[in-house]
């Protein structure tokens, strides 16, 4: 089975090499660029299976870089970046990042957030069917199952946990959620997304108030996993 590719689009050359030797020795093979323009031509060039991208690049910005990428590119991007604050996390994910880690950060989580999304992105889906764990939902009989019993889903919740469902792995911001489910007049009404969420988990999380699946993502939004 033939190696992972992985490009690392950052300018600090001592996280470059942290990165080439954490991903190597986890047998993926690694391309890097210290900038946006070199990032693009590389990954057009030979296309990754998954990006790992900084948002503070010397010639331009990383949003500018994945708004470039995402033009064409499917796969997964994760953001690595020492900007933290919720706007630069939240415009990021709202632009098609796919995962958001701040630095400093532990090579380890890195290393398993990659495994998931390379997992997923490389498993065959199934249009007509999907199972988490002990949930299994059935698109076409709009059938939701937890245990091997049916659990009934008012129309809104069934289509939160179908949102989740095909965005599995994904931070989702409240933003996007909302407008999704609601439009776009409702982007400001979080509180009213808590409370869907909430209900949600009552009825597929064996304990709702430490859930296994649908996982908030502090001041950012949830990922489905």
């Amino acid at each position: 089975m033939s190696k992972a590719e992985i490009l690392v689009i950052d300018d600090e050359a001592h996280i470059r090499k942290l990165l080439e030797i954490a991903l190597e020795s986890n047998g993926y093979k690694v391309w890097q660029a210290a900038s946006g323009r070199d990032g693009v031509i590389l990954a057009a060039n030979h296309p990754p299976d998954l990006v790992i991208l900084d948002l503070g690049l010397p010639d331009k910005s990383g949003h500018e870089v994945l708004k470039e990428l995402r033009t064409w590119y499917a796969k997964p991007v994760i953001i690595l970046s020492v900007q933290n604050l919720e706007e630069d996390i939240i415009n990021a994910l709202d632009h098609g990042a796919t995962d958001y880690l701040t630095k400093p950060f532990r090579p380890g989580e890195l290393m398993a957030r990659i495994r998931s999304l390379l997992r997923r992105d490389s498993e065959p889906s199934n249009g007509a069917q999907r199972k988490f764990g002990n949930i299994h939902i059935d698109f076409i009989a709009r059938l939701v199952k937890k245990n091997d019993e049916q659990v009934k889903l008012t129309s809104t919740e069934y289509q939160l946990l179908i949102l989740f469902a095909k965005n599995e792995g994904n931070v989702l911001t409240h933003h996007y959620i909302l407008k999704e489910i609601w439009g776009p007049s409702y982007l400001e009404e979080t509180q009213y997304l808590r409370v869907f969420v909430g209900q949600l988990r009552k009825k597929i999380e064996e304990d709702p108030h430490n859930p296994q699946h649908i996982i908030t993502e502090s001041g950012v939004g949830y990922r489905f996993v």
